[in-house]
């Protein structure tokens, strides 16, 4: 290699360090250092609250209090129920009416903008407006089942009813967000695959399980994760729309994470709890993006 070569190589090298330096800065302040800060504060006894108290070291004596609490483990429990729920309705909901979608007709474009309204919204106001749906005395949703003949439901004072209206409200805001993915998986998958595969006598469903699904899978399993990691972390619908009740039976892990550093302040709890959700997202992550690499691989 010649001088020359090296010297724009090195050129280049440095422009691309130039160009990338300010984000590089903004992500170490951003998010390296809260990571690292809350590491650090998760092998102390601290409280925000009580500064001059100082921190005392107590290694992994948070984790071991945490993990050893049978009411965090109810709070896992309740967090991956919500998760799994919302995700396989989100997940059927979405492919199936963005395979609709996809088709061109009459009002296509005036359906889809509607469809997409509820992804627009606050969490927290879609919680309350969840809230005042499901009120057990006057909420349209027990308005609609005495007209049907159906008893009322205390949908947010019983544990099971407020999983299920969680899960209603979580998905009627964010399956636009799958229909979204899907739709544009779909439209991108060339026409003269699924016109030859008609010609040859390819019924519609065969289509869509051989064809269209496995073609579209990529975008729709990244769709997935996404549903996946932003649930697990649910903490606004939950504050707006139960509060963590009846007790603290409806409080997601988030939701704890939140209610210990800042109605307890035992900050140092608080952040060996945010650790133990934040390796249980990475690892979940890492796990379904290592299935996306080989299903990139295979299609």
């Amino acid at each position: 290699m010649t001088r020359l070569a090296v010297r724009q190589r090195s050129t280049g090298r440095l422009m691309i360090f130039g160009f990338l330096s300010p984000t590089l800065a903004i992500l170490l302040f951003m998010v390296a250092y809260p990571i690292f800060s809350l590491i650090y504060y998760s092998f102390f006894n601290f409280s925000a609250l009580r500064p001059a108290a100082g921190m005392k070291p107590v290694g992994f004596g948070n984790y071991k209090f945490l993990l050893s609490d049978p009411d965090l483990w109810q709070r896992f429990i309740f967090t991956g129920k919500f998760v799994f729920l919302c995700v396989t309705l989100q997940m059927l909901i979405g492919i199936f009416v963005g395979y609709q979608l996809q088709k061109n007709f009459r009002g296509r474009d005036l359906i889809f903008t509607a469809l997409m309204m509820p992804m627009m919204l606050s969490p927290v106001v879609v919680g309350f407006l969840w809230r005042y749906m499901f009120n057990s005395e006057w909420g349209m949703i027990n308005y609609l089942l005495t007209v049907v003949g159906l008893p009322k439901i205390d949908w947010l004072g019983q544990t099971t009813a407020a999983l299920w209206a969680a899960a209603a409200a979580d998905t009627w805001m964010w399956t636009p967000f799958i229909i979204l993915l899907a739709t544009a998986a779909f439209r991108g998958i060339p026409e003269t695959i699924n016109e030859a595969a008609e010609v040859d006598g390819a019924s519609p469903a065969y289509r869509f399980f051989r064809i269209t699904l496995p073609m579209s899978a990529p975008v729709l399993f990244i769709a997935l994760i996404l549903r996946l990691i932003d649930s697990f972390k649910q903490y606004d619908l939950f504050f707006a729309l139960t509060g963590g009740g009846p007790g603290s039976s409806t409080e997601t892990v988030s939701f704890a994470v939140a209610k210990t550093a800042f109605s307890y302040f035992y900050t140092g709890e608080a952040s060996a709890l945010a650790v133990v959700l934040l390796v249980i997202i990475i690892g979940l992550s890492m796990i379904l993006v290592r299935h996306l690499n080989k299903m990139g691989e295979r299609f």
